[in-house]
């Protein structure tokens, strides 16, 4: 029987964005909206789905052999997990995001000290009680069950809620009054799995190829052909990741010039390289990079 790494995925808002970036980095998820063990084409691991508040206390446990999750969820349950590593993307972004303190609009708080006293709703009791504790302001702190963006003024002076652009903030009226943390996602691991070398293996493998998709994202393959009297003039031009790849064209003419680079280089780019010389240009899309 076939040796399985138990791997913990979020469910809930990072499900859609972590079940992609596993497709990019080789492995097909598919899960059931009301399965919560989803299949994979992977002998080797046998996934759940569990949300992302609760994984570091799984994984700690060791009930699972690994996992994803938000680092902010691994400090609010102080949870003792090795990090493997940091995969920078979240619900639609590929970037932090931020648990900020807010406020209604026409709020008389403008700064963390105006909270002495007042009553704070919010999903992560723990790290708001160490910052404020940090600060020595002294605030009630309730948990919130959901729909905390609507408690402001009505249930509460102020939520600390996590946002990735402002917008659901701004919308529902709510201002900054100050950050609380940046969080990322991380890939964690159980420290007594990393010991067993087949697990530490395939836990290294797997965080190796979700970072190599990540690196992958926003970049894309470059290649065309060049005169050899024009190649010093287009290696002028040309970024790329580390050097371009030259491969000698079969008649002897001239090269092949490939490179990776920034999608968002390519539309100023190619006017470039035509004017000097460049020919057969083909842009194809990346699914992994290693360094």
């Amino acid at each position: 029987m076939t040796e399985q790494l138990k791997l913990g995925l979020p469910k809930g808002s990072l499900q859609e964005a972590t079940l992609d970036l596993l497709a990019k980095a080789g492995w097909r998820v598919r899960a059931n909206e009301r399965s919560y063990r989803p299949s994979i084409d992977d002998p080797c691991l046998d996934p759940f789905l569990i949300r992302a508040q609760e994984m570091s206390i799984y994984v700690e446990q060791g009930i699972f052999d690994c996992g994803i999750t938000g680092y902010d969820w691994v400090l609010e349950n102080d949870s003792t997990v090795e990090s493997v590593t940091e995969l920078v993307y979240s619900k639609a972004f590929y970037r932090p995001v931020r648990w900020v303190l807010a406020v209604p609009d026409d709020s008389p708080i403008k700064r963390p000290e105006d909270l002495q006293g007042k009553r704070i709703s919010t999903e992560v009791v723990n790290l708001t009680r160490r910052w404020l504790a940090e600060r020595q302001i002294d605030a009630q702190i309730e948990f919130s069950w959901g729909a905390t963006e609507v408690k402001p003024g009505l249930l509460t002076d102020a939520i600390v809620e996590v946002t990735e652009t402002g917008n659901s903030l701004r919308a529902n009226k709510l201002r900054i009054v100050d950050t609380i943390m940046e969080s990322t996602t991380r890939f964690i691991a159980n420290a007594d799995a990393l010991i067993v070398p087949w697990k530490r293996d395939r836990i290294n493998n797997l965080a190796r190829m979700l970072t190599a998709a990540i690196d992958a994202t926003g970049r894309v393959g470059l290649k065309m052909n060049i005169q050899s009297e024009n190649l010093e003039g287009l290696l002028a031009v040309l970024p790329s990741m580390k050097a371009p790849t030259i491969s000698q064209l079969v008649n002897g003419s001239g090269a092949a010039v490939e490179v990776v680079i920034e999608e968002r280089q390519v539309r100023d780019l190619i006017p470039q390289v035509v004017a000097v010389g460049a020919t057969d240009i083909i842009e194809y899309p990346l699914n992994k990079v290693i360094p």
